[in-house]
């Protein structure tokens, strides 16, 4: 076991959290990581992943690679993001998947933490594009569970789809619970 799994796996106990990854290993994937609604769900997400011996790379505003935190954030697999205009985010990621061996992207589909009613459909159009399973991680703050349960192979039925992805979160616990809600999919 590597120190920083050890590390990882002390921290989560002596905090309390119980992780739960029933899934297997893959090589290739989108993480779709919900509810975000705190800041702690990045650190807590990247503890959990570590726990179970597995990196994540992850997308975060360029606003956060500025000296120091790009010495921080690059080492960790951050992606950075110019979210103020499109520079075609999807096919970047697509094109990552494609030239790498092996590559898993976390991405919180709300996309910012306040309450968001309208998840950003990204991470669904790169698994599709890049065709890649989504692992469908979550954190509930009221049973301090971190868990990757289901593995979801996205279909191109994106009704279908997201009510399936929307069955998996509805009884997840959220740090900040009003400021969560499901994808409206109407």
């Amino acid at each position: 076991m590597k120190i920083s799994q050890a590390l990882s796996k002390f921290i989560l106990k002596i905090a309390g959290w119980k992780v739960f990854v029933s899934v297997p290993h893959i090589e290739k994937s989108v993480i779709c990581v919900a509810p975000h609604t705190s800041n702690w769900d990045f650190i807590l997400g990247k503890l959990c992943y570590s726990s179970v011996g597995m990196t994540a790379n992850f997308m975060i505003k360029k606003e956060w690679f500025r000296f120091p935190f790009n010495l921080i954030f690059g080492p960790m697999g951050g992606i950075p993001v110019e979210r103020s205009r499109n520079n075609n985010l999807i096919d970047q990621i697509v094109g990552r998947f494609n030239t790498m061996k092996t590559f898993n992207i976390a991405i919180t589909p709300e996309g910012t933490r306040k309450r968001n009613d309208k998840w950003k459909k990204g991470f669904y159009y790169i698994a599709l594009k890049a065709n890649v399973p989504i692992q469908l991680a979550y954190m509930d703050y009221k049973d301090k569970v971190l868990s990757i349960e289901k593995i979801f192979i996205p279909t191109g039925n994106e009704k279908e789809d997201f009510k399936v992805i929307n069955d998996y979160y509805k009884n997840v616990n959220a740090k900040h619970p009003d400021r969560f809600a499901l994808n409206n999919i109407d």
